[in-house]
């Protein structure tokens, strides 16, 4: 792990080559992306990061904001002297990638953002209060649980942490401007299904980012392969990562 920005950052390694920075979904870890790191280790040098306050990385302010986790990746980055990197998020960990790649357009050459958005909307809004009310479906519960280090009060952390982003404005509330000035080539990935994300989301991103390219799973919902098997997940992120 790093020293960066008042916090330790967690990361792990995997293959050797260029640079792949993997990032998860708020809530999870490094480790939710294991399957498929260890089939794109093959080919690069997979680093997959526990975001602040997630696994075994640590956030003494208990706040979390996708423009702080834009930072701790950046110096992550220059703590490892990669100028720039291929990257692959899911939800939280696109939404930092977003961050990322509008306020430093020269750091990532490619990336894949899957179940991302560029705005909180109102759905995205009304799940996330929900959650606060009724607590977190079980099987989500025992992902975030899985991933806590400290235990059930990291959960907490993590829930309130969350919870704040239902009424959030200056969080995530990129304009197709701002996308416009992304220069990583895009691969976005969004299942048809999403419930915190509708489908118009996606689209919205993928007409305002220069070099985009889109993947709507049909029947996918809000998860990392979107719906699509993990080997056709694989398969095509894969062949995005590889072009020239």
């Amino acid at each position: 792990s790093v020293q960066v920005n008042g916090i330790e950052l967690h990361y792990d390694v995997e293959g050797s080559g260029e640079p792949l920075i993997m990032l998860h979904g708020f809530g999870m870890c490094g480790a939710m992306w294991a399957p498929v790191a260890k089939q794109l280790a093959r080919s690069y040098r997979v680093i997959s990061v526990d975001m602040r306050g997630h696994g075994r990385s640590t956030n003494p302010s208990n706040k979390f904001s996708h423009p702080q986790s834009a930072e701790d990746i950046r110096a992550l980055m220059d703590s490892l002297g990669i100028g720039q990197a291929r990257a692959i998020g899911f939800s939280s960990g696109g939404m930092t990638l977003l961050r990322l790649a509008t306020k430093y357009p020269d750091r990532l050459s490619k990336m894949v953002v899957v179940g991302a958005t560029m705005q909180f909307g109102d759905q995205a809004r009304a799940m996330i209060r929900g959650v606060g009310k009724e607590g977190l479906p079980r099987p989500i519960h025992q992902a975030f649980s899985s991933c806590a280090t400290r235990d059930e009060p990291q959960v907490k952390e993590l829930l309130t942490q969350f919870a704040h982003f239902a009424d959030t404005t200056d969080d995530m509330n990129l304009t197709p401007a701002d996308l416009a000035r992304v220069k990583a080539q895009t691969l976005i990935v969004h299942g048809d299904r999403d419930e915190f994300f509708p489908v118009a989301i996606p689209v919205a991103m993928y007409g305002a980012i220069p070099k985009a390219a889109l993947w709507i799973v049909p029947g996918g919902d809000h998860s990392p392969s979107a719906g699509a098997d993990q080997e056709e997940f694989v398969e095509t992120v894969g062949e995005f990562l590889a072009k020239p």
